[in-house]
Formats: C-alpha cells, structure tokens, sequence
C-alpha cells in the first residue's frame, strides 16, 4: 500500500533508534559541521535550552534554514530528544521530501492554516512521552520580516502538558541565501550571501503560571521572543506591526 501523504505521512519510525543513530551520524558529518561554517554561528542562552524536560522551544521564524541553526545551538543531550514541527503542506505533500525531513530533522506535520485536532494531538502525545518541541508559532516563515502574530498552540501545548517553553530569537537567518531560503522580499531581494553571522538566542524558561489561562500565557510567550529580538537586534521597534493588525 502506498505511504500516505500530509498529517498521515507516518512519522514514528524516525523515534526508532535505526532513524535515530542515522541521523546522529547525518548531523555530525554533515549537516552541523555545514550550518556552523556557512552561518558563523553565535549561541547565546545555552544554559537555558538544558531545562529539564519536556520544552517547547518557541521561534520567530524568516527561513527554511531557521530548523538546522536551532537544533545545531542546542547542546547533544537536547537535541537528540528534540521533535520539530513542520509545515505539512510544504515538507510532507512528496514522498521523498517528506522521508528526507523525517530523517534529517525528526520532524511531524503540522497544519498551519487552520487548528487540526490530529496533529495537535500527536504534538502533545511526544511532550507528554518526554520529547521536546521546536515550533514555529508565527504559522510559516515572515511574508515581511517582521514578526508575526503568534497563534495559539504553543500555550496550549504547554499548558496540557505542563510543558517549560524556552523562548527562542533566530538573528539574521534569512539573509542566508535569503532568495533560496526565505520568503520576504527584503531578504528575498537581498545579496546572496553563502556565509552570515546567525545569532541563536535562548531566553529564560516560562512555565504556566498557577491560576493563568492559556489566552494570557500565549502573549506572555510572543512578548519574550520580542524582547529578545530586541536586545539582540537593538531595534526597539521589533515585533511592533502596524496599528489594526
């Protein structure tokens, strides 16, 4: 029977431990080694991505290139316990490309577009298992590179189950081959440059405050990757849209 496509493209076997020792091997030859030297790559706020488990490391996201910076920041132990949210519509409507990225990235679909129970619910079955979490709430990578509006599921991924969200800022990754990797124009429009310097930042630990709902704690978790774009950046106008939006 052929393998089925989207939010039924099976993603289990990348849990096993054959999938696992090969993408170990994937990513210390080549992928990592790759990532460091074309990015220069900066990690700053390490200690904060080793907080016990399970974590939703929480993204701004401008480039297809954001997945293999984050997990290379991430020290070992972490990321070989690290799932990551993938658009479905993007990286699991091919056969091949859905294998490669399960291979490479341990990564599940994930419907953007509109709230889907099933892949909610196998999102939260790995939290809950112990696996943490790279999720890129914004929905897709900036049409504009600014920051979007996050939606909803990461607080309440956190909140059932009882999940430690480490906010997480991507400097600059979408002038990395921006025409390639990115979406808005403006890295899109930008010099192709094969080698940038990326800043990873991991911010401290939020947890569900006692008594807080999830429609609180979901602003709380944006406002920490503003503030941390902000410090990085220096721009004190990041994560500010336009009034109306």
């Amino acid at each position: 029977m052929a393998t089925e496509l989207g939010l039924d493209y099976p993603t289990a076997w990348g849990r096993r431990y054959g999938a696992r020792i090969a993408r170990e091997l994937i990513q210390r030859l080549f992928l990592r080694p790759y990532t460091r030297y074309m990015s220069t790559l900066e990690v700053r706020g390490a200690e904060h991505a080793t907080t016990p488990g399970p974590v939703l490391f929480v993204a701004n996201h401008t480039s297809n290139l954001d997945t293999p910076l984050v997990l290379t920041a991430l020290p070992h132990a972490v990321r070989r316990r690290t799932v990551v949210a993938a658009a479905m519509d993007t990286f699991f409507m091919d056969r091949r490309r859905a294998f490669r990225t399960v291979l490479m990235f341990n990564a599940i679909p994930i419907d953007r577009h509109r709230v889907n129970r099933r892949s909610g619910e196998l999102a939260l079955e790995l939290l809950q298992d112990g696996w943490n979490l790279l999720i890129y709430p914004e929905g897709g990578r900036s049409p504009d590179g600014t920051l979007q509006e996050f939606k909803g599921g990461a607080a309440y991924l956190a909140e059932r189950a009882a999940a430690t969200v480490v906010p997480t800022y991507i400097h600059e990754a979408g002038l990395l081959r921006g025409a390639k990797y990115a979406k808005a124009p403006r890295f899109v429009n930008s010099e192709n440059r094969r080698r940038h310097h990326v800043i990873v930042t991991f911010g401290e630990p939020l947890r569900l405050a006692e008594g807080e709902s999830i429609r609180r704690f979901g602003p709380r978790i944006e406002e920490a990757v503003v503030r941390l774009g902000r410090t990085v950046s220096g721009d004190p106008a990041y994560g500010l849209r336009p009034s109306g939006e």
